[in-house]
C-alpha cells in the first residue's frame, strides 16, 4: 500500500472470539492510526460506556506504547468516542485490548462485531525524571492558565 517504511514490529495474539476478525491496519496510504474492529455486538446507551473486546492480545516493544484514539467519523456522526483519550497500551500489558467506548449522543448506538471502532497509534516513549526546585525559570506567559493564550 506504502513506501513508507514500518517502524516496529507488534507481536499479535488473535484470541478465540476474535477468529475471523481482520488485524488492525491503515485504511489509507498516509493514515497515522490503524483501524480496529470490534470483537463482539452491543448497544451503547447514552451516556453509557463500555470497555469493548477486540479478540487480541498485542506484545509492544519496549520503549513503545500503542495510543488508542477515536474515530472521528463515529464521533461527528453518532457522539460516540473513546474515553481516556488517548488510551495508552503499555509495553509490558499482555491483556486483551478493550476500547473504552462511550455514547455521548442521544440515541443508543449498536455496536457490531467486525466493526471499526477506534485507532491504535504506535508512539515512541520517552522517559523522564522530576528535579525539585526552590524556583522555576520566567517565561512570557508565566502562571496564565487554561484560556490564557491567544488574547
Amino acid at each position: 500500500m506504502t513506501n513508507l517504511p514500518v517502524g516496529i514490529e507488534i507481536r499479535l495474539k488473535r484470541l478465540p472470539h476474535g477468529e475471523g476478525l481482520p488485524l488492525p491496519s491503515y485504511a489509507t496510504e498516509h493514515a497515522a492510526g490503524m483501524d480496529v474492529v470490534a470483537g463482539e455486538s452491543l448497544i451503547l446507551e447514552p451516556g453509557a460506556r463500555f470497555a469493548v473486546a477486540t479478540g487480541f492480545a498485542i506484545a509492544i516493544p519496549v520503549g513503545y506504547e500503542v495510543q488508542v484514539r477515536p474515530r472521528s467519523g463515529l464521533a461527528l456522526k453518532h457522539g460516540i468516542t473513546c474515553l481516556n483519550t488517548p488510551g495508552t497500551i503499555d509495553a509490558d500489558y499482555r491483556g486483551e485490548v478493550k476500547v473504552i467506548l462511550a455514547n455521548l449522543g442521544s440515541e443508543p448506538f449498536a455496536i457490531a462485531r467486525g466493526e471499526r471502532i477506534a485507532q491504535l497509534v504506535p508512539a515512541a516513549v520517552q522517559r523522564a525524571r522530576f528535579t525539585e526546585v526552590a524556583e522555576l525559570d520566567e517565561t512570557a506567559r508565566g502562571q496564565g492558565g487554561f484560556g490564557s493564550t491567544g488574547r
